[in-house]
């Protein structure tokens, strides 16, 4: 247990303070009684019939006293409570391809503007406790944004994507597969030889482990770079992760000028099917946006229990409160006053 304000239990001190007078007050009325005799003489008999029990009242004020000074202190304790839980990562391709204009104003923006789209159709579903996390890639994978149920910090990160170079969808994969286990100990490390399947690093996890949770990849679906994408989508199928593929681009394709090569590049829709395909999802086009709903209508949250640190002063404040009305009621039914 921890408390927010620990400087209160100096306070404690008089517990013991106040138990010593109760002690020294009571030998005081005794030698008084022995010596000058007890002007309440019924009073004193009925009390000394209670014996060692005319003393819990004192003792449970002593009790409620030591509670609330607990109180005070604004103790926390870690509890586990129950938490439908759900992770949905947004992985952007950020590559040089993405600048391609055959999608206006570009590919990179039309992704992000359908990934806003899908964000704002959340909306109050995410107090269900389905976080949304942000991943974008080109030659590497980076979590630009944790999974959070905060609306406006997922955002924010989507509006911060700019057009990098190099495109390795698996990195991209590979991010959002920590970024979902984050916590549990088993970060995944993807082969870099294209003809070796990836390889979770210490010990794979189980199939089916996170079916809880999915990723939206939006991509034009070129991968210039090891490892091979649809090993990586194994990856995630055996963790019972769904991928589902975002075609951002056309079939005609667009014309781009990289450091002075002219290059044509394509949306590459039969590998974002083969991917969608090899984890249960779907592939989708960018511009219906009105399907990517789809991806959270199929997300299955799951209960979990999880320990968290809980103020519970409330707790105290009562049990104090509690012990204290015990005490009055037993001092006013046996000793006919309230210490």
């Amino acid at each position: 247990m921890t408390f927010i304000w620990p400087d209160m239990l100096v306070w404690l001190v008089l517990v013991p303070v106040s138990a010593i007078a109760y002690i020294q007050m009571q030998r005081w009325r005794q030698r008084s009684a022995a010596v000058y005799g007890d002007p309440g003489l019924v009073q004193s008999a009925s009390v000394n019939r209670l014996g060692l029990r005319r003393h819990i009242p004192a003792v449970l004020f002593l009790g409620a006293f030591t509670i609330l000074i607990i109180a005070l202190a604004r103790p926390q304790a870690q509890v586990s409570l129950p938490k439908l839980e759900g992770k949905i990562i947004l992985v952007f391709d950020v590559s040089g391809s993405m600048a391609g204009d055959d999608i206006k104003p570009n590919r990179l923006e039309a992704a992000k503007a359908a990934a806003r789209d899908f964000v704002d159709r959340q909306g109050l579903q995410n107090s269900s406790g389905v976080e949304i996390g942000v991943v974008s890639f080109s030659d590497g994978g980076f979590s630009t944004q944790s999974p959070t149920t905060d609306e406006d910090q997922v955002i924010a990160a989507i509006n911060r994507l700019t057009v990098q170079r190099g495109t390795s969808i698996s990195h991209g994969i590979e991010a959002a597969l920590n970024s979902i286990a984050a916590g549990n100990g088993q970060p995944l490390t993807l082969s870099t030889n294209r003809s070796e399947s990836p390889s979770p690093t210490p010990t794979p996890m189980p199939k089916g482990t996170y079916t809880n949770a999915a990723i939206v990849l939006l991509t034009d679906g070129e991968n210039n770079q090891s490892p091979d994408p649809l090993a990586a989508a194994q990856a995630a199928a055996d963790r019972g992760v769904r991928i589902y593929t975002v075609g951002v681009g056309s079939a005609e394709g667009a014309t781009l000028h990289i450091q002075g090569l002219t290059i044509r590049s394509h949306l590459d829709e039969q590998t974002l099917q083969q991917m969608a395909e090899i984890t249960g999802g779907t592939y989708y086009n960018a511009q219906d946006e009105e399907q990517l709903q789809q991806v959270y209508d199929n997300l299955n949250p799951q209960l979990a229990i999880k320990p968290q640190m809980m103020e519970v002063t409330s707790l105290f404040a009562g049990a104090g409160i509690f012990v204290l009305m015990v005490g009055g009621l037993l001092s006013l039914l046996w000793l006919g006053r309230i210490p």
